[in-house]
């Protein structure tokens, strides 16, 4: 079965839904001809004139629907006072549904007050049945135009909601629309810092390096200057790859985003900045624990979603960032487990425990480690260890327990 084009799903043209309505007023005018036909007390050509004039105003109500309202409910008045059509008044309820979806008149009347009194009419009715023979006979006809009450004033509140519940609907997909965008900004701010802090953060500290060593040991400039060029090209590559990311609406077939495989290299990084980094990497499920040690290239990109592949290893380059610029040179352990639930990352590093750039200004590394950790509904801490050093530790669940 095709559902690409389903036939109640799909939005008709206005000409398609007024075509719609001229079916319905025929079938309307139709039905009501059966019964005008027999009403004696009217000429002949109007006999034909008033069922099918209702039915062909219903056609273009959705073109005047407070002129073809007001019309409609003229003639059907006359169709039940003259006893021509009893159930004439449902064709001016037909076009006060129209009516009710307005934003100009709508709001003028009281919707909850109609709905009430057309529900306590029908019940009303309902509970009085058939008048007796012997009834006066205003009794005997007062359930016409109670029942036109009951048909009309539910044709304005079933409307009305309809007309409330599109507008809570596109206030609710604009506010989603907005809060996707906001997510989306906040997200590409995310691996924006993570990318320049990391590479920029590395090339600076180099920098310096190569500036105060190059007229006396001109061999560790010469290394320094290596890292720089390493690290900048790092950069170049993952920038290109968000603007590819940004500029297009599919995924751009450039390098695969990071994730735990790319851990040795942010270590290896880290070491060329003055970091001693011991890396752990432990990746297993049910049971079967695989690990990575250091240099040990054990492949575990198929046992990790890639979002959280990559929160991982966005949280441990900017926890290396931070220990390069506040804490280098030192020594770090890094440690990061997955059980095939959750993964557990763990940073530690013997340096001083605040983190205060000298610089002036407000970082927005452990904010953004924070957000990332949130987005999964895990746990994250960030804090100076007892005596020197500082640690950084969040879990990531991916898994929900059985």
């Amino acid at each position: 079965m095709d559902d690409s084009h389903p036939f109640f799903a799909r939005r008709l043209s206005r000409i398609q839904l007024i075509m719609l309505d001229l079916a319905v007023g025929l079938c309307f005018g139709v039905v009501a001809f059966t019964m005008a036909v027999n009403a004696t007390s009217l000429p002949p050509w109007l006999r034909f004139a008033l069922p099918f004039g209702l039915g062909l105003l219903l056609s273009v109500r959705r073109l005047w629907p407070l002129p073809v309202f007001c019309l409609t409910l003229v003639l059907a008045v006359f169709a039940v006072v003259s006893d021509a059509i009893g159930f004439a008044y449902l064709a001016p309820a037909y076009v006060l549904y129209i009516v009710a979806l307005s934003d100009k008149v709508g709001p003028l009347i009281p919707s909850s007050a109609i709905g009430g009194l057309s529900l306590v009419t029908l019940l009303g009715l309902t509970m009085a049945g058939v008048p007796q023979e012997s009834a006066p006979d205003w009794l005997v006809h007062v359930d016409k135009p109670l029942m036109g009450i009951a048909a009309l004033g539910g044709s304005w509140t079933i409307g009305r909601a309809v007309h409330e519940r599109r507008h809570y609907a596109a206030r609710e997909a604009e506010r989603l629309a907005s809060q996707a965008v906001i997510d989306e900004r906040l997200r590409i701010a995310r691996e924006v810092h993570d990318v320049v802090t990391h590479s920029v953060g590395l090339i600076a500290i180099k920098a310096g390096v190569a500036n105060h060593v190059m007229s006396t040991r001109p061999e560790e400039a010469h290394d320094a200057l290596r890292v720089i060029e390493t690290a900048s090209r790092s950069a170049l590559v993952e920038m290109r790859r968000l603007l590819g990311m940004l500029r297009s609406t599919n995924v751009p077939d450039l390098v695969p985003a990071p994730g735990i495989e790319g851990l040795e290299e942010l270590a290896a990084q880290a070491r060329l900045a003055g970091i001693d980094v011991k890396l752990e990497v432990r990746i297993g499920g049910g049971g079967s624990v695989g690990q990575v040690s250091d240099g040990d290239a054990h492949d575990p990109r198929d046992r990790l979603p890639d979002g959280v592949g990559l929160s991982a290893y966005r949280i441990v380059q900017e926890a290396l960032t931070n220990v390069a610029k506040h804490a280098a040179p030192a020594r770090c352990q890094v440690s990061v487990v997955a059980d095939g639930k959750d993964v557990k990352i763990e940073v530690t590093d013997d340096g001083p425990g605040r983190r205060t750039s000298p610089s002036a200004g407000t970082g927005h590394g452990l904010i953004g480690m924070r957000e990332r950790v949130m987005m999964y509904g895990g746990t994250f801490e960030a804090g100076s260890k007892h005596g020197n050093g500082f640690r950084v530790f969040a879990r990531l669940p991916y898994q929900e327990a059985p």
